[in-house]
């Protein structure tokens, strides 16, 4: 856990927006306002089943005093400055539309119409979006790739350098680390390269949201000199769907009220209090017993990785990859298998573990498959998947092995003509995707998961692309953001 003096690690131990609700919705209020069902009375019969009706007694509206107003600091206010000091932050906002949000808000603060800025190829797309609502103009740095298993990983320092001989008007730059198999950056020396060109660092540490709470971990991109950090608290250290957290370092390099600004334009005047509450409660846990949660759920996976390395066929990605790659160190709280040599597809292996053992990954792609663990799994858990995965491979293996798929975004950067602003916002007309070889695209397309785009508003679209898009669509990836989901037609700028 980031360093923390006696007194702040007392006040850890509370959760004061959590006690504050807690308070108001089981005390028995007059409910006068909104919502319509007065803590689960006006709820649908089915619904109060589901959820029970507790979380419909802590469903309550934004300023409600003793939560969000009354004596300063509210319990909402001292519920971020403890976020803030957990992640060593200089200010710590909570997010009620995830990681998403925040991405958004630091396009608009950072990357206004006109702004260059400098992002990761194969970032989120979100921060694609967030460049559309902004007008700013992308300068993409390539991550190292992985060709055999088809797959990009970080961004190098020296990468980001040349990017920023390339664009010297660029005031921002926005990397990913963790990826989604793990993987995370070399974040010190993007920081330095960034730094001395007077550029702000942004990382979006996503998949890293226990970062910082277990000496075997890698470290926070915020204490590697990083100047704004995201983690989706939700996807490992136990917060609800949707919620996240966006932290601020204090360098300086970023205006903290610029982005409270854009955040009051993109968050709801309704925020859901139970995805508030889970950031508190999630935050105290991980400050309070993190380390101890993380050691035992590290020590359980030791002993599946162990079974899983026994199974002819499966190769794992861990930290023997690192110093690879632009890799500077791996999170061990996901499981990736190699699935090349089984002769299946990690889709096909996916679905059969779905089929016959009801069990559930993350993630499943041509090569690879990813499972993501989170807090307090069991050895018990973690060994009887890797049992399944063992009978699934040996029913179904193949004696040629599977390859890649061929035109993956990653082979090059396409040309993008215009900002995707300019691409997404313009009068488009759908065309069938044969057709659009050399048009520019109107639309972001990511395969989802891992939510990647492969094409972006404003790109040139090659062939390769298409052969690529297409060959996800038969893999039966879900493609998010295309206008047409079988990718027949695609919408491009209307020829002038």
């Amino acid at each position: 856990m980031t360093d923390l003096d006696e007194d702040d690690l007392g006040a850890q131990r509370s959760a004061p927006y959590l006690d504050a609700l807690v308070a108001y919705g089981f005390r028995g209020p007059a409910r006068f306002h909104v919502p319509g069902h007065k803590g689960g009375p006006g709820a649908d019969p089915a619904l109060r089943k589901a959820i029970g009706v507790d979380a419909l007694a802590a469903d309550v509206p934004q300023d409600i005093h003793g939560i969000d107003l009354g004596s300063v600091p509210t319990p909402y206010e001292r519920a971020e400055r403890l976020a803030a000091a957990a992640y060593g932050a200089d200010r710590s906002f909570f997010l009620t539309n995830g990681a998403t949000q925040g991405n958004h808000a630091l396009c608009l603060a950072l990357a206004p119409e006109g702004t260059h800025v400098i992002a990761q190829r194969n970032s989120h797309a979100s921060v694609i979006d967030g460049l559309v609502l902004s007008g700013g103009s992308p300068t993409f740095v390539r991550p190292e790739y992985d060709a055999e298993l088809g797959i990009a990983h970080c961004v190098t320092p020296e990468a980001l350098a040349a990017a920023l001989e390339a664009d010297p008007e660029a005031t921002a730059v926005f990397v990913v680390s963790p990826t989604y198999y793990g993987m995370t950056a070399d974040i010190a020396g993007l920081a330095e390269v960034a730094h001395a060109a007077d550029v702000a660092l942004v990382v979006d540490q996503s998949w890293g949201p226990h970062f910082g709470f277990h000496p075997d971990l890698p470290a926070t991109a915020l204490s590697q000199g990083a100047d704004a950090m995201l983690t989706s608290t939700h996807k490992i250290a136990g917060s609800l769907t949707q919620s996240a957290i966006l932290h601020i370092a204090g360098s300086g390099r970023i205006d903290t009220a610029a982005v409270a600004r854009v955040l009051r334009l993109l968050r709801s005047t309704s925020p859901s209090s139970l995805l508030i509450a889970s950031l508190d409660s999630a935050r105290r846990q991980l400050a309070m017993h993190g380390e101890q949660l993380l050691h035992e759920t590290l020590q359980a996976l030791d002993v599946a990785r162990a079974k899983l390395r026994t199974i002819d066929g499966i190769e794992l990605l861990d930290e023997r990859h690192v110093g690879s790659k632009g890799i500077a160190a791996y999170d061990p709280m996901r499981i990736v298998l190699d699935v090349r040599a089984t002769g299946c597809t990690g889709v096909e292996l996916a679905a059969e573990l779905r089929r016959t053992y009801d069990v559930h990954v993350e993630l499943a792609l041509q090569t690879t498959i990813v499972l993501i663990v989170g807090l307090g799994e069991t050895q018990s858990a973690l060994l009887r998947v890797a049992g399944d995965i063992e009978e699934t491979v040996a029913r179904l293996r193949r004696p040629e092995p599977v390859s890649v798929l061929d035109g993956t975004f990653t082979a090059d950067l396409p040309p993008m003509p215009v900002t995707p602003r300019t691409a997404f916002l313009s009068d488009g007309i759908r065309v069938p995707v044969d057709e659009a070889v050399g048009r520019i695209s109107c639309e972001s397309i990511a395969a989802y998961p891992p939510g990647v785009p492969s094409l972006l508003p404003g790109e040139l679209i090659s062939q390769a692309m298409v052969a690529h898009l297409r060959s996800l669509v038969a893999s039966g990836a879900r493609l998010h953001g295309a206008s047409d989901p079988a990718f027949e037609t695609v919408t491009v700028m209307r020829l002038t």
